[in-house]
Parts: C-alpha cells; sequence; structure tokens
C-alpha cells in the first residue's frame, strides 16, 4: 500500500503558473539583471532575437515577460503588421523593432487581446501604456502587489527595470490583457 502511494506522489506534476503570474514572475526577475536603459537599433535573430541582457527599454520589459510565458512577440507582432498594415503606425516592415516600438505593441494588444477601461479593473499581469510629462511613450507590467497608493504596483524601464507605485503616476493611453 506504501509504495501505491509513493508511485502516486512522484507522478504528480507540480501546478503550472497561469500566463498572468508568469508574466509577473518574468518581470521581477528583470529587476535583478542590472539592465541599463539602451534604446539603440540592433540586428536581431528572427524569430526569437532579443537585445542582449544588459540593455533594454521599456518594450523589452514586456517583449522578455511574454517570451518566458512562450509567447514570442517579435514574432507575433512583426507577422500580425504584415498581414495588417493599416493597424499600425506608418512604419517600414522590420523583424528588428516592429516589437520594440510601444505603438506597435498597443495596435497588437488592441487587435489580439482584451482593451480594457483606462482607469480601472487592473489585473497582475496587464500592461499599461501612458504618455509621460516629457511627451514620450512608455509602458509596463502590471504586478501582484499593492503600493502605498492602492493601486498595483508597474515594472517598468524609464533607466533601468524598477518596480514602483506608479500606475496613476502619467497618463494612461492603453491598458490591455494578453491574451484574451
Amino acid at each position: 500500500m506504501l509504495s501505491l502511494f509513493v508511485a502516486a506522489a512522484v507522478v504528480q506534476s507540480p501546478t503550472k503558473q497561469s500566463v498572468p503570474q508568469t508574466l509577473v514572475a518574468s518581470v521581477r526577475d528583470q529587476l535583478s539583471w542590472g539592465t541599463r536603459y539602451d534604446g539603440r537599433y540592433i540586428k536581431l535573430k528572427y524569430p526569437g532575437g532579443d537585445v542582449a541582457r544588459d540593455r533594454g527599454v521599456c518594450t523589452d520589459v514586456v517583449i522578455r515577460a511574454y517570451r518566458s510565458a512562450g509567447m514570442d512577440l517579435q514574432k507575433l507582432i512583426h507577422e500580425h503588421k504584415k498581414l495588417n498594415r493599416s493597424h499600425y503606425p506608418s512604419q517600414p516592415l522590420d523583424p528588428n523593432i516592429d516589437h520594440r516600438r510601444m505603438r506597435n505593441q498597443m495596435a497588437f494588444f488592441k487587435a489580439k487581446g482584451l482593451t480594457l477601461p483606462l482607469n480601472k479593473d487592473w489585473k497582475p499581469g496587464d500592461v499599461v501604456c501612458w504618455i509621460l510629462d516629457s511627451g514620450r511613450d512608455h509602458t509596463g507590467v502590471v504586478t501582484d502587489k499593492r503600493g502605498a497608493t492602492g493601486n498595483y504596483t508597474v515594472i517598468h524601464n524609464l533607466s533601468s527595470p524598477q518596480e514602483e507605485d506608479c500606475l496613476q503616476s502619467w497618463r494612461i493611453i492603453g491598458h490591455y490583457r494578453y491574451p484574451r
């Protein structure tokens, strides 16, 4: 009888994380990488290309999180843009940079994910897009931790990846959940 119990325990597989849990775990892991802000254009392998782990921009935080969940935004966005040019800003097709532009990520999430209210219904793993006070586009991933304001914290990269209570700090222009 004991051997049956042991055998049953061995074959049980650990519970898999949900996509939102994987996204949050990935962005939190990125906090320890020592990544510095570097938005230079780089020729990447396609598909599955990434800039060096010690560099990146805000969109790279999102890209790396989704890649950890088995979704290659480089390929997904480039392929969707190829077939749906009118959904995207008018820029040439380029698999090296298409996925690294926030407005392209927004177009993809709008077409393939859920577009949610800008100031409510936030859940861990959601993607937030802002316009900074400087007028620059910016994006991050909502975490499972609440800040002093009561809002979820966000992991984003303005100079290096950081987790901050900044969800409502800038003008929100996008709130997405992908996949649906």
